[in-house]
């Protein structure tokens, strides 16, 4: 095995030299960096995180903790957060905390000793416990605001409100919301963003049952609303959901978009290239990771207010939508 001290003899500097041309090398002359990172990549050696960590106080590691892996909305997150870390030599560490608060805790408390800072994505712990993660180690939230800390939030609810007005001016007053997880802080603020649009129509917004983001759950929704919801468009917080709703509705003899609209408030699947192709929100996620990744390793100790990063949608419409049946 090589070690850093073969390195350093190779290159001719001490010990303390070599490391710092490989963990800093911002510290080092170039032509003795130079030396070092020749020596190194003709030995096959790599400073891992346990050494950098030793060497530096940093481990280049960043950990990063969703409620879920099933849902589509978080994996473009994850790749903006490992694809910004990567051009400054870091990685992610990542966990999963089944949109358990305590869970969540506990895995931030065990991340702590091995990252330089937590990204918390959707995080489901009361704020004064996203408090106390940010009091250890540098934490940024990402679709979740908690004030006094850094965060990103993508602005889906005013994205919602774009999709409601939108239906509004195509004559539909009865619309209804297919919600996701009880836990989610963003999900309630769609919600309540497409309340107050729909209310300030002078129409009624009729919110039907939270389901996870599964085509399945679409489905099964699809049957209760040919059976009786009386609506003429519906808003679905997930695109697998929406997916669900659309062979669901198809399957129980209703047209889309003749006799009802459906539209989604996000755009990770294929939607634009089934029969009809759906309205939606195109949602920047990888956006969202790697202005979270800047955050946290840009994170500011000197008392100044904590930054906040605000993302926009766009609204895409395309056949599923028309004008309300009379």
């Amino acid at each position: 095995m090589v070690r850093l001290a073969d390195i350093a003899r190779a290159a001719g500097v001490s010990t303390a030299t070599a490391s710092r041309a490989l963990s800093r090398p911002e510290m080092v002359a170039a032509a003795t960096r130079e030396r070092v990172l020749a020596a190194a990549e003709e030995m096959g050696f790599r400073l891992n995180a346990s050494a950098r960590a030793l060497t530096t106080g940093h481990t280049g590691l960043v950990g990063v903790i969703v409620p879920t892996l099933a849902n589509p909305f978080f994996p473009p997150i994850l790749t903006g957060v490992q694809e910004e870390l990567q051009t400054v030599g870091g990685n992610v560490v990542l966990a999963v905390s089944e949109h358990s608060a305590e869970s969540e805790q506990a895995l931030a408390d065990r991340l702590a000793s091995h990252v330089d800072g937590l990204i918390l994505v959707a995080p489901v712990s009361p704020d004064a416990a996203v408090r106390t993660m940010a009091q250890r180690l540098p934490t940024v939230t990402i679709d979740r605001t908690v004030r006094g800390l850094p965060g990103v939030l993508v602005d889906v609810p005013g994205g919602v409100r774009d999709l409601v007005n939108h239906l509004v001016e195509l004559g539909h007053r009865r619309i209804a919301y297919l919600g996701g997880p009880p836990s989610s802080w963003m999900d309630q603020r769609r919600r309540l963003a497409a309340t107050e649009a729909v209310r300030a129509a002078d129409g009624e917004l009729v919110v039907l049952r939270p389901v996870p983001p599964r085509i399945d759950a679409g489905l099964a929704a699809a049957e209760h609303i040919a059976n009786g919801a009386s609506v003429t468009a519906i808003i679905a917080y997930s695109s697998y959901v929406l997916l669900g709703l659309l062979i669901g509705l198809h399957n129980a003899g209703l047209r889309v978009p003749e006799d009802i609209s459906l539209a989604a408030s996000d755009d990770l699947t294929l939607l634009g290239t089934t029969q009809p192709s759906i309205t939606a929100l195109h949602v920047p996620l990888d956006r969202a990771g790697a202005a979270a990744s800047q955050l946290v390793l840009n994170a500011d100790t000197t008392g100044k207010p904590a930054k906040a990063v605000r993302i926009d949608t766009q609204l895409v419409v395309r056949e599923s939508t028309a004008p309300a049946r009379a």
